[in-house]
């Protein structure tokens, strides 16, 4: 599949405010072929939406991570969603120059390769599919109203409160009778942006990025991200830069969240602004 090619822009490269994020530009610059480029995918490639399932990836983001992706060691989207939708939402199968792109979908649990198209995961946890048939029972006992909605995820089940008459009391009325009902069946619950996420344990974004990253015996990594979900990932840059490994934290800023810019090297301005520092950062690359 052929995607419009992009061309070069004058905007330059932004400057990361911190030391350490300006060390880990450098020695992505130095050496790209050594780098990984670690993105979250619902509000950092493609933006917010009310429905999930509505989500798309930026319309620039396929033809700027195409010419990106061959001059560094490799591009991995890290998501909470299954690897199968996120390939399908981004638009990442057959795409020419993505031969290097990676989805670890569900936290890492399942991983789709683009050189090979396939998914591969292990078995689902069965508390799963306990939680998902207690959870209309759960949500009716909280007295959760109208706009309150249930997605669907395979490995696991997520609560949106985005489209409730007051989404964030709706959001801190749930917190608390979701993670009883996912500890009875030894789940967690991940909270993102008017979301929380009943899951598997033992797998986040930090988890799968560090073993990503070892695996492909990265010498630096970038990573964007957007929501609570993302400070694991976070965190595991922070470590890799504590082992040798020089990272650049990037949030894809938000009034929602706002505890990843508080954490981060360098703040853009949403899927557009990480659009726009990864096409300046391939400029960069030649």
């Amino acid at each position: 599949m052929g995607i419009q090619e992009t061309h070069p822009t004058d905007s330059p490269l932004p400057t990361p405010t911190t030391p350490r994020g300006r060390e880990a530009l450098a020695a992505i610059l130095a050496e790209p072929r050594g780098a990984v480029i670690g993105l979250d995918f619902d509000g950092t490639l493609a933006p917010i939406v009310e429905n999930p399932e509505d989500a798309r990836a930026h319309p620039q983001a396929l033809p700027v991570l195409a010419e990106l992706a061959p001059k560094v060691a490799s591009v991995a989207v890290v998501t909470g969603r299954p690897a199968e939708v996120a390939v399908r939402n981004g638009g990442f199968a057959g795409v020419a120059g993505l031969e290097r792109l990676a989805v670890l979908g569900h936290y890492g649990a399942e991983r789709w390769d683009a050189r090979t198209g396939t998914v591969s995961a292990p078995a689902p946890h069965p508390g799963v599919a306990a939680v998902r048939a207690g959870l209309p029972a759960v949500l009716e006992a909280a007295g959760a109203g109208p706009g309150i909605w249930v997605e669907e995820k395979g490995r696991a089940v997520a609560v949106h409160t985005r489209r409730a008459q007051d989404p964030q009391a709706a959001f801190e009325a749930l917190r608390r009778p979701l993670a009883e009902l996912a500890a009875r069946h030894g789940l967690i619950v991940e909270p993102g942006r008017l979301v929380l996420e009943l899951r598997p344990p033992g797998m986040d974004k930090g988890v799968a990025l560090t073993e990503y990253v070892r695996e492909i015996g990265a010498e630096a990594v970038l990573y964007a991200g957007d929501d609570l979900g993302d400070l694991p990932a976070f965190a595991a840059v922070e470590k890799l830069r504590s082992d040798g490994v020089p990272g650049l934290l990037v949030a894809s800023g938000s009034s929602e969240v706002t505890e990843l810019s508080a954490r981060a090297d360098l703040v853009v301005d949403g899927p557009a602004g990480v659009v726009g520092l990864l096409r300046a950062l391939s400029g960069r690359l030649g």
